[in-house]
């Protein structure tokens, strides 16, 4: 319902779930392509790769943290689990991440990237992916509830992570391997990233141990939050009323 709700308020509807995304691998493509001259043949496959991934995490996120605010007439008339709100969000991401997906693959075909077995990959990469976006949704949401302006706070970090996730350059071109583990051991994001491409593009597999700290990690945090969100029911209702 929401999602149909959410298409009737524009006239293309259900097209900006893939037209949005374009519209930035597009802003980020005659940027630092055509203007800047990125000197890779296939930047629109790696732009591509990385910037979709980023956006449903990066959108999810920001929306998901001020789900139970928003939500706070509803919340004052029913006690309803708070993890729910920000789980709606997430789902419904879900949904339209799945178009993009599609969208991608067909993109990453076109420019010569046949199917093979190592795309099978891409399973467990989107699981994890899935698992890190939930429970850093539900600590936003939490955040946000105690004070408001942790959503200022979140829209910076997704900024922060724009920049130094790999989106536009490649983290295995820094020169400096010490400088590229880093990157990819401190910032999960860039690592899910890296592993995107990895799986497309050049046929190989991610780096399963560090894919399972990073997916077993965001379980562990999400457990934890769903625990904290029960037990602080009441109190969440309460400040998400007086904000």
């Amino acid at each position: 319902m929401a999602l149909k709700a959410d298409a009737s308020k524009t006239y293309l509807g259900y097209i900006w779930w893939v037209l949005e995304p374009l519209l930035y691998v597009g802003v980020f493509y005659v940027v630092f392509n055509v203007i800047l001259d990125s000197q890779r043949s296939d930047f629109l496959a790696f732009l591509m790769c990385g910037k979709l991934a980023f956006i449903w995490f990066s959108k999810t996120v920001t929306q998901a943290s001020s789900s139970i605010v928003a939500n706070r007439g509803l919340i004052g008339k029913i006690d309803v689990p708070k993890s729910l709100f920000p789980m709606a969000v997430v789902q419904e991401s879900l949904y339209k991440q799945t178009a993009v997906f599609l969208l991608l693959f067909v993109v990453m075909l076109a420019n010569g990237y046949g199917v093979s077995s190592t795309w099978l990959w891409l399973i467990p990469v989107i699981f994890v992916n899935y698992l890190m976006i939930v429970s850093c949704s539900f600590v936003g949401a939490c955040l946000v509830c105690l004070v408001r302006d942790f959503s200022m706070f979140i829209s910076l970090g997704m900024v922060f992570l724009l920049f130094t996730s790999g989106i536009f350059w490649d983290v295995r071109d820094l020169g400096d391997v010490h400088k590229t583990e880093m990157v990819l051991a401190y910032n999960p994001m860039a690592f899910l990233l890296d592993a995107y491409r990895q799986v497309l593009m050049n046929h190989t597999a991610p780096d399963l141990l560090h894919l399972g700290y990073i997916g077993l990690s965001s379980l562990a945090l999400l457990v934890i939050m769903v625990k904290i969100m029960r037990k602080y029911s009441q109190f969440l209702a309460l400040r998400a009323l007086t904000l």
